[in-house]
This record gives structure tokens, sequence and C-alpha cells, in this order.
């Protein structure tokens, strides 16, 4: 048994949310040693005008507070993401709000963006030493009136930290929020999001990307509107996708009853064939994150080929260690280099048409 795996079972004698504080302390005092990845230059991926060193990151919802962006990055993440922010503090939904589901390794959350505000996000990413990237992901408080605001009020207050923003408006913890995957909702706000990037690019002297983050249960409909404003937009990204409502082929039926979004292995299927079909209707020029299960380098390679420039990972890691990353990493260069592969970019699309035709059960 590994030292990891020793770790993980008493690990797993907390409550999950005991243990995401716990993994946090860890980083800031060191005790998690760095597990720096090779270097690479087949694995560089430059995109949206940022140049990543490796395409895997960490997901936002880790890193809710900005507390540890340097610590992870250590961890062989080629970028890390910190959020989601909004607005004000608020302490998100009612406890117990995280379930892992040890037999499908998955986690299902209801937390609702739990955070301390932008405030306090702001000061520690001003203090940051890092020359990595730093992605901040935003959102709107649950009490918001104007919900549009808080995501115009994060490009503004985060603009001098970011290397590039997420706009969240997929999670199913928020009730209504996803009402903003709407068109006519979703052209009201990419159009506020984005004038408000253009005018703090215009005092900053330098353009900061702005993703948008979009859920895996939409129907061919709604990915059909996204598309069409998405590619109206002058967007820099998307990221597919969040966690899921499905709780199709669980086998921790007792877990799957609670209520809110599903994460782990059990979304790669449904989030990579979204990713793909979001794909073909984009076309080539966009880029896309794929999330969701990526849980060793044959997942990430999956995503690359199903259509993502860069991928990320969170649930996965509660199963697989801190270590998840630059396994991944290693992963990619030995596929590279069998196969005789120059760049980690050739790979991409090779296998948009087969998961594209994957029911989404």
């Amino acid at each position: 048994m590994s030292l990891f795996d020793l770790a993980k079972n008493a690990i797993f004698l907390l409550d999950p949310e005991t243990a995401h504080g716990a993994s946090i302390a860890a980083l800031k005092s060191g005790l998690i040693p760095s597990c720096t990845a090779m270097a690479d230059p087949r694995l560089r991926v430059d995109v949206a005008g940022l140049s990543f060193p490796n395409p895997v990151g960490l997901a936002a919802g880790y890193d809710k507070n900005a507390e540890v962006p340097e610590a992870i990055l250590r961890l062989g993440f080629g970028f890390t993401e910190v959020g989601t922010l909004t607005p004000k503090p608020q302490s998100g939904n009612p406890k117990p709000r995280i379930f892992r589901l040890v037999e499908d390794e998955a986690v299902i959350n209801r937390l609702g963006f739990n955070n301390e505000g932008h405030e306090a996000a702001l000061a520690r990413l001003k203090a940051l030493e890092t020359s990595g990237i730093v992605g901040v992901n935003i959102g709107a408080n649950k009490d918001s009136e104007d919900r549009i605001a808080d995501y115009v009020a994060g490009i503004r207050r985060f603009y001098g930290v970011a290397r590039y923003f997420t706009a969240n408006i997929s999670s199913p913890n928020t009730p209504g929020l996803r009402d903003l995957q709407a068109r006519d909702s979703l052209k009201a706000l990419l159009s506020a999001v984005l004038a408000a990037r253009d005018e703090e690019a215009q005092k900053a002297g330098r353009k900061v990307p702005v993703f948008l983050k979009i859920a895996p249960d939409l129907t061919e409909e709604g990915m059909d509107d996204i598309t069409a404003e998405v590619l109206a937009h002058p967007l820099d990204g998307l990221i597919v996708s969040n966690t899921t409502l499905s709780r199709n082929g669980l086998r921790d039926t007792r877990q799957a009853g609670e209520a809110g979004g599903l994460s782990g292995k059990p979304l790669f299927r449904r989030s990579t064939a979204v990713l793909a079909r979001i794909r073909k209707r984009v076309g080539p020029q966009l880029p896309i994150i794929g999330v969701g299960g990526v849980s060793s380098a044959d997942t990430a390679l999956e995503k690359i080929r199903a259509g993502a420039d860069l991928v990320q990972v969170y649930s996965c890691m509660v199963y697989k260690g801190p270590g998840l990353a630059a396994e991944i990493v290693r992963g990619l260069s030995a596929c590279l280099q069998r196969d005789g592969i120059a760049h980690i970019g050739a790979l991409r699309d090779s296998a948009v048409d087969r998961w594209a035709a994957e029911t989404l059960d």
C-alpha cells in the first residue's frame, strides 16, 4: 500500500468538507511536497494569448479563496483557477454539502459558491510572487438583484491580477444561475462582461482572456443557442463542463440521492461527448478547456482528441492524490515519445466525430 493510500484511508475518516480544509492547510504549511512536472516543450500550449507550460490545470472549486495557488502550481499543474468568487462573502448552502461516492470515484457537492468575497481574494492575489498562470472564476451572489452586474464587478475588481477569467454560469447549486445559459440572458451577460473587459484592457494596456463555463446537461437546442451567442461575441474560449445533475450508472445508490452536482469519473463520458459536440459547432479556432472525469493521461488525451486544447482536473484528485497532475504530464510526454508526435496539439480533434456521436443518457 502506498503512502498516499495510507493517508487516504485516514482522510476518508473525516467528512469531505473537513478533509478539504485539511488539504488546504497542508498545502499552506508545506506538508504536501512539490511534484514538479517535467518540462516538455511538446506539451506547451499557446491559446488566448497565454502560453501554458503544460495542458493540465486545476479547476475552480478547490482553491475557492485564492489561498494556495502557488502551492498548487508546484504540484505540476500548468495553470490553476481560483474561485468561484462573488462580490460579497457568502456562506453557501447548509452542511453537509459534499458527499463521496467511493465506489464510483465521484463526488456530489451542493456548496453554493461559499467564499470570502472579492476583497479577501484580491488581497491574496496581489501578494502572489508566482509567474505561473492563475485564472479567476467569477460568479454572482445568491441574493443579488443584478447577477450580470456581479460578473462585471468581478472583471473590474480582479483585472489587475487575473491571467484569465472564467464566467461560471453553470453551477447547479445557486438557484436560477443556469438560466443565464438561455440565449437572451447569455447575450446580455456576454455583452456586459466583454464590454467591461475591453474598457479595463484599454486602461491596463493588456487584454485578459474571458472564458465561459457551461453545463454538461444542455439539450441540443441549448448547445445551438450557446454556440450562436459565443460566436457572435469576442469571447476567448469555453470551459466544458461543470458538474452534472445526472445520476445514470452510479453504483452508490444511497449517496446518489443527494442533491447537487456530480463530478469525478462518472462525468467523463457525458462531459467529453458535450465537448465534442461543442467543438463541432464552434469550429477549430475557439479555445476549449475540457473538464470532467480526468483521472489519468489516457482520459486527458481523450479530452484533447475530443476537441480540448487544455484540460482541468479536480474531483479525481480526491481518489488519486496530489501527484495526479505530474503523473498525467509524465504520461502525456510518454505518449508523444512513443508515437513520435512532435506536439500535443497534433492530437486535438482526432476523435471529435467519435465522441460527438456518443449518446447523452
